[in-house]
């Protein structure tokens, strides 16, 4: 079993599990939505599902969540769903009701998106006689400027993952164990624009060092070869004569990057060391991964000028994604349009 089949084998019982805490009719729901979805989306609209059912168990029909009916959804009003997304804006969970949850406009459109897709659900099997959940418009999400790293920053960080010059004396301890490592992540996620958890399910098998290309399973479950520089090429090179001497724990032996553990590295760990290393050569960019991609696609649009193929190499299925996030960047190349046409020699 692969990493990925293995992820999906995980998220499958974990929805099973959480199913038993929702209404019967549930189950059909995420039985529909089979292979259009990939294991961990279902698995977080379980969780905001969750949320909602409980709001209409204890503010609407007074009854335990697992009670709730088709009969009883017929008879949600828009008014009801307006109210859970007020109520989304502060609620303490009853499961832990020492850590009050608040959500802003991007976190009530995703759990509105799953109440529309369960009422969407109802009423295409005529369970409902209508769909309340169509009248409820998503919040208005503002743009974000998108943070990226400049040229003299790239090099700052990678200069600081290869020395550890400003690290702690603890980190710079663990710092000789792994710097060739934290050098082959930070460089792959510059140099390919990858998601950080297509780096996590990387094996070592997906490297193919003939034409500098790697196999990524994307977002939803797709496959796509990325090609790297020699950077890439060299950082890791360095990373895997380290690699190949270690003995990992079993499950773990295909695992490209390992934990201090030898296990396979997690999300949370790169994370963490993407935020360490950054926050020693920026105090002003809250530097994550994600960041890095961006910084990738924002150099990869600044030195083309393609949106198609910027969409293409991170993995956006819609290009309107990429040009959401890139489009102002157009400004740039309007002003040198004005100089690119000559009238007189």
């Amino acid at each position: 079993m692969t990493y990925h089949d293995e992820l999906n084998s995980q998220n499958t019982l974990k929805l099973r599990q959480m199913l038993k805490e929702l209404p019967q009719f549930a189950a059909g729901y995420f039985r529909s939505l089979g292979d259009q979805t990939a294991s961990l989306t279902r698995v977080a609209y379980a969780y905001d599902l969750r949320i909602f059912f409980t709001f209409l168990s204890e503010e609407v029909f007074f009854i335990p969540v697992r009670e709730i009916s088709e009969e009883h959804m017929a008879k949600v009003q828009s008014e009801q769903i307006e109210e859970f997304m007020e109520y989304l804006s502060f609620y303490v969970p009853i499961e832990n009701p020492d850590n009050p949850i608040q959500n802003a406009a991007l976190g009530k459109s995703r759990k509105l998106a799953a109440v529309r897709g369960i009422f969407k659900y109802l009423y295409k099997k005529k369970y409902i006689p209508a769909n309340p959940a169509e009248l409820i418009s998503f919040p208005k999400i503002k743009d974000k400027v998108i943070t990226t790293l400049e040229v003299d920053e790239i090099a700052k960080l990678l200069d600081e993952v290869d020395s550890g010059e400003n690290l702690t004396k603890r980190q710079k301890v663990f710092h000789e164990r792994t710097k060739l490592r934290d050098a082959a992540i930070i460089t792959l996620l510059l140099g390919t624009g990858m998601r950080v958890s297509e780096c996590v399910g990387l094996d070592l098998r997906d490297i193919d060092f003939e034409v500098n290309g790697l196999r990524v399973i994307r977002k939803g479950g797709g496959e796509m070869i990325l090609y790297f520089g020699d950077e890439v090429e060299a950082a890791l090179s360095a990373y895997l004569d380290v690699r190949e001497e270690i003995v990992t724990v079993a499950g773990h032996e295909d695992a490209l990057f390992l934990s201090l553990q030898n296990r396979r590295i997690t999300d949370r760990a790169i994370q963490n060391m993407v935020k360490k290393y950054a926050s020693l050569i920026t105090q002003l960019k809250n530097i994550s991964p994600h960041k890095l991609r961006s910084t990738f696609g924002t150099q990869l649009y600044a030195e083309t000028g393609d949106i198609y193929l910027v969409a293409n190499v991170l993995g956006h299925a819609d290009v309107n994604t990429t040009r959401k996030h890139y489009a102002k960047m157009d400004d740039t190349y309007r002003r040198r349009a004005a100089n690119a046409i000559r009238l007189r020699d």
